[in-house]
């Protein structure tokens, strides 16, 4: 089915600004304009400073339940140990606004093996109206699945007895010793179904973070200093700049708008603050730059953040769908991520972990958070862009010394290969609906917040409170299943116990 072509898109970031004419079912190629972000919808979501404990550089601090009750007086918050450690520290909204209605568009795609969605059509690749309108359908239908992975395992040293023969060719045996690992238990518990069904946030990351923006390394966008030298008197646009160039100061250096490849000390920083925001349980669309100057989140956030909104990228998910649609490299990829947020990742995986060892366990247990079906990849319609779309077919050719000639040819050429990957979905586990910060003079930033939100979703508290005597039990049992539980195991007491005086369950 195809939209009506005289029905106008409605940006997500803009509802009210120019707005692209583009119709759904043609091939056209909208151009790319620049857009400046618009204050977020009235009701997005985001996440809770470290409701349940915060990432110390000593460890893991104490956890300060959120009642969904009126706050607290100002003098009982200072008490807590998280906001003393940390005050006024929160997550701002984020995410662009819920796209209009509309009909989508049925491209071809599959499932691969992962359960990502993978799509070769040939009219997503040059109508980013399109490509657009299908993200926001499978967005919409297909969760990510999000689990837990419990397991313990011990090692244990063992002998066996070998033969072999000697330099005189006689048979002998002999003992040698060797170490095999024991899976004590193993079991998963499902957490997909408490992902908060409400509109889906679409983010997009900030420009001062490194990502893949169409090119086959990462890049960062933004205004960067050059001195410059206006050609014959010209002016600077004049002189090749562009209108966006900004002269500083009167003199010879500009500030332009470009990207440039991320530098080793961008990409760490990146790393290791991806790793943090994910153990938090921040939305992606949240940069160092947002919660503070230093990775450890020890600045807090100013009213002024506040009252902005999150830094994050210039260009909304339509754009980002043109510029690749406008693109003629032969092997580029646009990928839109599904993410999970909203709990305290680091916090639940230690409660987990010792209530593991409280059942006197002495193993090594493990708890790992795993998502999938989490991707959706779109790529050219060309006999070998399907090829390299199928893993065996990619194995092939690495056993036979071809892929790599194909890499570089992704890697050097002007035409080889791209990769957009700096937008996507966030799935809230738990989340604020905020409808913005009020102007009440003598608060505190926390206290006007919270005094304006609404928690949804389960805390990660009570989904523990609820699951601890099953996980319990589950390692106590030696519990070893590939199947995935869905709801706790209901306690059975002690029947016999009951006809003891004194005894009360």
């Amino acid at each position: 089915m195809i939209l009506d072509s005289k029905k106008p898109l409605v940006d997500l970031t803009q509802p009210e600004a120019n707005q692209s004419t583009t119709s759904y079912g043609t091939s056209s190629t909208t151009g790319l304009s620049s857009v400046t972000s618009s204050q977020p919808s009235e009701n997005p979501f985001f996440s809770p400073s470290d409701d349940a404990g915060i990432l110390g550089s000593t460890g893991l601090l104490g956890s300060s339940p959120i009642s969904t009750e009126p706050p607290p007086s100002f003098e009982a918050s200072a008490a807590d140990k998280v906001l003393a450690g940390f005050p006024d520290v929160f997550v701002p909204p984020g995410g662009e606004e819920p796209p209009p209605e509309f009909t989508p568009y049925n491209a071809e795609y599959f499932v691969n093996g992962s359960g990502n969605i993978v799509s070769h059509d040939k009219h997503l690749n040059e109508d980013g109206e399109a490509l657009y309108r299908f993200i926001l359908s499978h967005s919409q239908t297909s969760y990510p699945k999000y689990v837990i992975d419990i397991s313990g395992s011990h090692s244990e040293q063992r002998f066996r007895t070998v033969s072999y023969k000697d330099n005189q060719g006689h048979l002998r045996t002999r003992t040698e010793s060797y170490t095999e690992t024991i899976i004590d238990f193993a079991f998963k518990i499902d957490l997909t179904q408490h992902l908060h069904g409400g509109p889906i946030i679409h983010w997009s990351l900030p420009d001062e973070e490194p990502a893949y923006r169409g090119k086959m390394y990462k890049e960062v966008d933004g205004f960067f200093a050059e001195s410059h030298h206006p050609t014959n008197g010209g002016t600077d646009v004049e002189s090749g700049l562009g209108s966006g160039a900004i002269r500083l100061g009167g003199g010879n250096s500009v500030e332009v708008r470009k990207r440039r490849k991320a530098t080793k000390k961008e990409l760490k920083c990146a790393k290791d603050w991806e790793k943090d925001r994910v153990q938090r349980g921040y939305p992606p669309w949240v940069s160092p730059t947002v919660m503070g100057s230093q990775l450890d989140g020890t600045s807090g956030v100013t009213r002024d953040v506040v009252k902005n909104g999150v830094l994050r990228s210039s260009k909304t998910l339509r754009e980002w769908a043109d510029e690749y649609c406008a693109s003629e490299k032969r092997f580029k990829e646009f990928t839109y991520e599904k993410v999970v947020y909203g709990w305290n990742i680091a916090a639940l995986e230690a409660a987990i972990t010792a209530a593991v060892k409280s059942t006197y366990y002495e193993g090594d247990p493990t708890v790992e958070f795993k998502i999938s079906h989490n991707k959706i990849h779109v790529r050219p319609d060309s006999r070998v862009a399907r090829m390299l779309s199928i893993t065996w077919v990619k194995v092939i050719l690495w056993i036979l010394f071809i892929y790599p000639f194909i890499w570089l040819y992704k890697r050097f050429a002007r035409r080889g290969g791209g990769r957009w990957e700096v937008c996507g979905g966030a799935y809230p586990l738990k989340a604020w609906q905020f409808s913005g910060p009020s102007s009440t003079a003598g608060m505190s930033i926390a206290q006007d917040i919270y005094s304006n939100a609404t928690l949804i979703g389960m805390r990660e508290g009570e989904w523990f409170q609820k699951w601890e005597g099953t996980i319990k039990r589950a390692v106590t049992g030696r519990l070893r299943t590939g199947e995935t539980l869905v709801e706790p195991d209901e306690f059975q007491p002690n029947t016999a116990a009951l006809l003891l005086d004194g005894y009360h369950p």
